[in-house]
């Protein structure tokens, strides 16, 4: 899952941002609204919540969600604010905010929130994807592969313990079977934007994973397509 953070107190943002990189989630952190709008905008990334300010320069939190439902945005959106009144809240949801966290907070209610916006957010549940004789679990980061369908006997499936870079690039793959993605857009996807660029960090990994699977004895299902991209064939 890919989280935009607006946040400008440099303190907070940072906080955030570790707890919710230590929770498996990938995070771009601005510190303004014209940033979070540059981001929100780009064809690039595509975000799966974002956790908003109220109180930002340059373009408001509050200004930022009604851009989103303007737009016909169903992104969901946790906006925090040390503006707690009963008449605050209303106009933050009113505007569009899925959800509303007051400061000061605790980190574990943070988490808490996001968990309901997944269990609320079809888009944001966890997910088993299954395609084929692949099965990818969320819960515990791990692929299973079934035998193909014409050999017979005892062999059974195959479980393959994945890192979760390596989770993460087949999960972004499995969401797009079949469709050719560019290293380049797998790269800005699943890529902190804030680390240096490496052009071929998604080359690297996708051997990583292509070894993965031969060392399990595995076929890998991802397919590199010359000059265009990668493609997941189930």
């Amino acid at each position: 899952m890919r989280i935009l953070l607006v946040e400008d107190e440099e303190d907070l943002g940072f906080a955030i941002k570790q707890v919710l990189v230590g929770e498996k989630y990938i995070v771009d952190w601005v510190t303004d609204g014209a940033q979070a709008w540059h981001h929100l905008e780009s064809e690039w990334t595509d975000y799966t919540v974002a956790i908003i300010d109220w109180l930002i320069p340059e373009v408001s939190g509050l200004e930022l969600c009604k851009r989103l439902r303007s737009h016909q945005s169903a992104l969901p959106v946790l906006m925090l604010t040390a503006l707690g009144e009963p008449e605050n809240r209303v106009t933050g949801l009113d505007a569009g905010a899925d959800d509303y966290l007051v400061k000061p907070f605790v980190m574990v209610e943070l988490l808490a929130r996001l968990r309901a916006l997944q269990r609320r957010s079809p888009q944001l549940r966890t997910e088993i994807w299954r395609i084929g004789r692949f099965t990818l679990d969320d819960a515990n980061t791990t692929l299973t592969v079934e035998p193909p369908d014409e050999q017979t006997g005892d062999q059974e499936a195959q479980s393959i313990p994945l890192t979760l870079k390596e989770f993460q690039v087949l999960a972004y793959l499995m969401e797009n079977p079949n469709r050719t993605i560019p290293g380049s857009k797998i790269r800005y996807q699943l890529w902190d934007l804030d680390e240096e660029p490496v052009s071929n960090v998604v080359a690297a990994q996708i051997r990583l994973v292509r070894r993965k699977f031969s060392r399990y004895g595995c076929d890998c299902p991802i397919k590199t397509v010359a000059g265009q991209g990668y493609r997941f064939e189930p």
